[in-house]
């Protein structure tokens, strides 16, 4: 079978499967006594859990960090929530709407067991951290930490308050592979000053998928009076980890990204008692000492997104966050093992299983990486995101759930290809 003919099969595995949640209900009952990691392997459940998406078959997809896109069952409840909310109209919108949006809040907050109170929803991970940086009351001089392998929007944005405020900023530059957790830590503290306001750190580097040591990077600058932002653009619904064990003063996220929520979908988090210190970006009504809806009053919006939410929320916990997270993980070394050690082919991301979970980077010595993922979509079908960044030169590869080992074998055999 030629590359395009096995991709259209896998493309169109499952169509017919009913749409509704009883399909992965079932298939994870069969498997409920397996160990998360055991089921990991488990290539005949992920074949029924792949059933629940509509693939297209002219690629195989290993980009999902920009935009995990949603199972069939989610997107055909997000189609029924914008038909009841265009039926209901205004109605809607003056009876219900607040309300819901309070649920889906108090859902997305148990994910990482904060209280509602301290979460808004918002359209993604960069309105969420715009949000701080842009709310800060800064004064000339105040200084800011951050690493250049951050998200480059929020980097411009802190850009931004530097020209604006007169805001020092400190850039570190994260190593791929630290020799343990000290290093990373030393290299933060190594920027702060007494004139310190923030520290933005990655909960999982968006370029490589490494994962940073958060709790000793936050004890550290909290020990010096220095507040913590965290981008977990990539963390939330990926690996399973609570508020409380992050300590951080705020965390912002994408719920369209590892959660298969609708795409515009964020969450922002602050710590209860750093609401107040935030300016909004859109006025709000005087409201309660640290209400978290000062900071998120955005006027009319397209409210059947927050619905959906909720659908996300349910499939993945009838999956099981424990399960999704140790398929990720499976996958990321899955591939990674077989291309480590191949000549001239450069693996961006730590190999200790504790510091990834399932985005990976991969390079080719001598061919940039535009050119790489240009090749690898033009004459492998298979399709990424060239990163040419700081210290990483490669290809980020972020599977989903619905990947498969054959189309990872499809990849790693095309790296081999081209690095020989």
């Amino acid at each position: 079978m030629d590359k395009r003919a096995f991709l259209k099969n896998m493309g169109l595995m499952g169509l017919a499967v009913p749409l509704s949640f009883s399909h992965l209900a079932e298939a994870v009952a069969a498997v409920s006594e397996l160990k998360p990691d055991d089921l990991a392997t488990d290539e005949a459940f992920w074949l029924k859990v792949r059933a629940d998406y509509d693939i297209k078959p002219d690629y195989i997809n290993l980009e999902n960090g920009y935009y995990c896109f949603m199972p069939r069952q989610t997107l055909e409840h997000q189609i029924e929530h914008m038909r009841n909310v265009n039926y209901e109209g205004s109605y809607y919108m003056r009876t219900v709407r607040v309300e819901n949006k309070k649920k889906v809040a108090n859902k997305v907050a148990e994910i990482v067991g904060c209280t509602a109170e301290e979460v808004a929803i918002t359209r993604n991970a960069t309105e969420s951290l715009d949000l701080i940086i842009g709310g800060l009351p800064w004064e000339a001089g105040d200084e800011a930490v951050m690493a250049e392998q951050d998200y480059g929007a929020m980097l411009e944005h802190f850009r931004y308050v530097e020209r604006r405020f007169g805001v020092v900023n400190r850039v570190v530059s994260v190593p791929n592979h630290p020799a343990n957790d000290e290093e990373i830590v030393d290299l933060y503290a190594a920027a702060i000053t007494d004139k310190t306001r923030l520290l933005m750190v990655c909960h999982m580097v968006n370029i490589t998928g490494q994962i940073l040591p958060i709790r000793k990077i936050v004890d550290m600058a909290h020990s010096r009076g220095v507040e913590v932002m965290v981008d977990g653009a990539h963390a939330f619904s990926h690996i399973d980890f609570k508020m409380a064990d992050l300590g951080c003063d705020y965390y912002g996220t994408s719920l369209h990204k590892w959660l298969s929520a609708p795409l515009g979908s964020g969450m922002l988090y602050v710590k209860k008692n750093k609401i107040d210190g935030i300016w909004p970006l859109l006025a709000e009504r005087d409201l309660e000492p640290n209400d978290m809806r000062r900071l998120n009053h955005t006027g009319t919006h397209p409210v059947h997104v927050d619905l959906g939410i909720l659908n996300a929320i349910e499939y993945q916990n009838t999956l099981g966050l424990a399960r999704k997270e140790a398929r990720l993980r499976f996958l990321q070394h899955y591939w990674t093992s077989r291309v480590r050690d191949v000549p001239r082919v450069l693996v961006n991301t730590p190999a200790d299983t504790s510091r990834h979970a399932g985005i990976g980077n991969v390079g080719i010595e001598g061919i940039a990486p535009s050119d790489l993922a240009k090749t690898l979509m033009d004459k492998h079908a298979i399709f990424t995101v060239a990163i040419n960044r700081p210290g990483v030169r490669g290809l980020r590869i972020t599977p989903n759930v619905y990947t498969t080992t054959d189309e990872l074998d499809v990849f790693v055999d095309a790296i081999k290809e081209l690095s020989a």
